[in-house]
């Protein structure tokens, strides 16, 4: 007879919930969607040519971005290898479990992931990548934080 055993008392970490069928895509999916739509507008790629480098239709590519369907393993790695980047970059900044608040001053997730999608984000960041000296780049992004009235620079001005 096998013996149920409670995850806690066998030095398990709390496991993500699952959802349940019915209530939407798991927050996890919707993240790893997220990443992978994050990767491959910052690439320049449409869904289409991403999909056909996999061997799959956009429509199926767009589920997956949205995290109505979840990627399975093989097909995870397979958009790593594509995309270039480790299979961990789809669960990098995954909010843990006990962190679903987010502090009112602070961005969500779901907003800073909106900014960055932005045609004109994507733009900008093409075009400081294109500056080929490293010093000069360097001051530009200085130049930006500056004019964005970074948060940073001012605890270090007083």
């Amino acid at each position: 007879m096998l013996e149920k055993r409670n995850p806690s008392k066998a030095g398990l970490a709390q496991a993500y919930s699952l959802s349940k069928r019915g209530e939407g895509p798991n927050p996890i999916d919707i993240h790893v969607g997220q990443r992978l739509r994050l990767r491959r507008t910052l690439l320049g790629l449409s869904q289409e040519t991403l999909g056909e480098a996999v061997g799959i239709t956009f429509q199926q590519l767009q589920k997956y971005e949205r995290g109505a369907n979840r990627i399975s393993a093989s097909r995870l790695f397979n958009l790593s290898q594509v995309l270039g980047v480790p299979v961990t970059f789809f669960f990098d900044d995954l909010p843990s479990p006990e962190s679903t608040l987010v502090p009112d001053d602070q961005p969500s997730e779901t907003q800073e992931f909106e900014s960055m999608a932005r045609r004109e984000t994507l733009e900008l960041v093409r075009a400081y990548y294109r500056i080929p000296e490293e010093s000069v780049r360097r001051r530009t992004f200085e130049l930006v934080k500056t004019l964005a009235g970074d948060p940073d620079d001012s605890a270090k001005a007083g």
